[in-house]
């Protein structure tokens, strides 16, 4: 009676131990998904008379520019441009885009769900001066 009182207990330990390790592990894949902040979508469109040569993604710290993400295309007036899958794990990220004279123009996207920015004549642009 006693040996059979060990292995249930034993029984009842190992399980309680699985399914802990089951949870842990269930738990730690679901993190990223959890957070909501990776993997949007931006989509710039371009209502304004300026064509847009260059688009850049600063995340956390607004001067830290990562590379060109149109690779050599152009976001002509009245077109647009999707940027997929934007890590983004902050609460924000700093979108700039870059004019054919150089200008720039800033725009903070929300990090918690896809964004559209619309680049307009009225969008004050940064010219450095």
């Amino acid at each position: 009676m006693q040996l059979t009182h060990i292995r249930n207990r034993r029984s009842r330990f190992l399980l309680l131990i699985i399914a802990f390790a089951m949870t842990a592990l269930f738990g730690i894949a679901a993190l990223p998904r959890a957070e909501g902040h990776s993997g949007i979508s931006i989509t710039l469109t371009n209502s304004s008379h300026r064509e847009i040569y260059h688009v850049y993604l600063a995340p956390g710290d607004p001067s830290n520019w990562g590379p060109d993400k149109l690779n050599g295309s152009t976001i002509s007036p009245g077109a647009s441009h999707v940027l997929s899958d934007v890590a983004c794990s902050g609460s924000t990220i700093r979108v700039i885009a870059e004019d054919q004279n150089g200008c720039f123009v800033y725009n903070n996207a929300s990090c918690d769900s896809n964004q559209n920015w619309e680049i307009t004549d009225n969008t004050t642009p940064d010219c450095g001066g």
